[in-house]
């Protein structure tokens, strides 16, 4: 059988249908994160495959974040199946048990490391050495550290310490376990295009955590861990990773590069997605483990795992099955799911318009309530006071419009064209008059005054081309007067230069000082002083300082006013 994980950075994005997708990948399990859906989003064309039987996980507070998927084949269908990692979102008899040692952990954490949807539990059975065993299959999508937040660096780690707790309480003697998905942390310097300081790249909290889960306790670096190879612990931990136990010292294996900086094309990226097994199945049954950087569609690239044991499917999937969720299962639903109070619909139009959070915040807790706000209308005044518009009686109509307060007028009505005061002789009427009253006098009047209106409008035209001659500077005319023909010159000298510095373009490229290209045009987007400010950088894309094909150090500002 054949494992797979992969951070697929969207499942909406892929244009051609999930299936092409999975079945390309050509696995029995395929366990994909940064889905960036929830519930609400998720449509039956992606949470019903054929062929495959799925499981996710939904973030709870924010919209178009996180998310895990794993897909099963049929052949593979697993037995038991659950959200997060803690238990509190089982229900229906899908609880799995085994949940480890949590007290260390309030109530409020552990509903907030679960509520980001980063993790699906699956357990399997399969064929072994000694009959029918049992193959539990973590799925989880690691948090980020960001540096500037340090509420999701302690958010990370006990995410981290809860993981652990978890796949190390479904070990048993016919118990295995596997652990893969985007870890978020490159373990050694082996692992990183470009690490710092050895002894500064050891001490980060999340390369000391995985030391612990790996060989059992944290480890000082030397020699051996310098250098990536994991040979001196293979007889400690409960778990390996795969890619290193059968490549010890490959060097350059990245699975996640930068698309802002076009790093894929030099490979300097990162090593930070794994299969981590436990010790017992890799000795039995890991036949290899390896990477491929070669298919795209996301920022990561998948890494496989191939086991020479036999999944034994379970007749009916697992109550966390998406084929079984309401909306997908050909239910009858309740009334109230789509009925809601107009206040409260307006509520939920108010919290859409509010930005998402940049971390975990106490709202991202609850549960999400967008389902009404996407794209039903949620919020927007009903006709009539909640009656379909056919429904209003229409000979009342009108009077209820004559009683209703005025309306908010349309834009376009500012930049309507005003009305011509020269009269049409082609089609006798007159747009723009301001005398009225001569459509009421009698025939002989309206001869005479459609006469002395067209002399008007006449004189007014002749008059009209006379200005446009003179302000053209036609030299026939102006030769008496030269001062007024060398200010229209100098107005229509000056507007050009006044529109060019109000309206400039962007500016001149650079050529940088190393492949003499010309640069590229960057804005800062980190809060601080340059916040706004451009600035140039060489075009080409980032790598190793030693790498003459990758981007050169060339750095200038943007002059202010340029």
């Amino acid at each position: 059988m054949k494992v797979v994980t992969w951070n697929i950075n969207g499942i909406r994005t892929f244009k051609t249908g999930i299936k092409k997708v999975l079945d390309s990948l050509d696995a029995d399990i395929i366990c994909v994160q940064e889905t960036k859906v929830t519930r609400d989003l998720l449509d039956e064309r992606t949470a019903i495959v054929e062929g495959y039987n799925s499981y996710f996980g939904f973030s709870r507070g924010r919209s178009g974040y996180s998310g895990v998927a794993t897909f099963c084949k049929d052949t593979a269908t697993p037995f038991e199946a659950e959200e997060g990692l803690t238990g509190l979102f089982a229900s229906n008899g899908e609880a799995l048990g085994c949940c480890g040692d949590q007290s260390a952990f309030s109530s409020e954490e552990l509903l907030s490391l679960d509520s980001e949807g980063r993790a699906v539990i699956t357990q399997h059975k399969f064929r072994g050495a000694e009959g029918t065993e049992m193959l539990t299959v973590i799925n989880v999508y690691c948090p980020r550290a960001d540096p500037e937040k340090p509420e999701r660096k302690l958010f990370k780690l006990q995410f981290y310490k809860l993981l652990q707790s978890r796949a190390e309480a479904f070990l048993g003697p016919q118990s295995h376990v596997i652990v893969l998905g985007d870890i978020n942390t490159s373990h050694r310097p082996i692992d990183h295009c470009d690490p710092n300081d050895v002894e500064e790249f050891e001490e980060n909290p999340g390369r000391k955590w995985l030391d612990g889960f790996l060989y059992g306790s944290t480890v000082n670096g030397d020699d051996d861990e310098v250098h990536g190879s994991d040979s001196s612990h293979e007889s400690g931990g409960k778990f390996v990773d795969a890619f290193r136990h059968f490549h010890p010292t490959r060097l350059n294996a990245f699975t996640c590069w930068s698309t802002l900086t076009g790093a894929r094309h030099t490979n300097y990226g990162t090593r930070i997605d794994y299969i981590f097994a436990s010790r017992s199945l890799v000795a039995t049954n890991f036949l290899n483990s390896d990477i491929m950087p070669e298919v795209d569609g996301s920022d990561h690239c998948p890494v496989w795992a191939e086991l020479r044991c036999t999944f034994i499917p379970s007749p009916r999937c697992p109550a966390l099955c998406t084929r079984y969720m309401p909306e997908f299962a050909g239910r009858q639903q309740k009334l109230s799911r789509f009925l809601v109070k107009r206040s409260e619909q307006q509520d939920v139009s108010k919290d859409t318009e509010e930005p998402l959070p940049g971390s975990q915040e106490a709202g991202e807790i609850s549960e999400n309530l967008r389902p009404l706000a996407a794209g039903t209308g949620a919020g927007k005044k009903r006709p009539s006071d909640g009656l379909p518009e056919s429904s209003v009686f229409k000979g009342k109509r009108s009077k209820h419009v004559k009683t209703a307060p005025k309306t908010q007028g349309s834009l376009l009505a500012f930049f309507k064209r005003k009305p011509s005061s020269v009269v049409s002789i082609e089609n006798g009427l007159e747009s723009g008059s301001s005398r009225p009253e001569i459509y009421h006098k009698g025939p002989q009047n309206d001869a005479k005054d459609c006469n002395a209106t067209h002399s008007k409008a006449t004189e007014e035209t002749n008059n009209f081309r006379d200005a446009k001659t003179n302000a053209e500077g036609s030299s026939c005319q102006d030769h008496s007067n030269p001062t007024v023909h060398q200010e229209s010159r100098d107005k229509k000298a000056m507007c050009p230069d006044f529109w060019k510095a109000v309206l400039h373009g962007p500016p001149q490229p650079p050529l940088c000082k190393v492949h003499r290209e010309p640069c590229v045009l960057r804005t800062v987007k980190k809060a601080g002083p340059n916040l706004g400010r451009q600035f140039f950088v060489c075009a080409r894309p980032q790598g190793h300082a030693s790498n003459p094909q990758a981007r050169c150090n060339f750095f200038a500002w943007v002059e202010k006013g340029k």
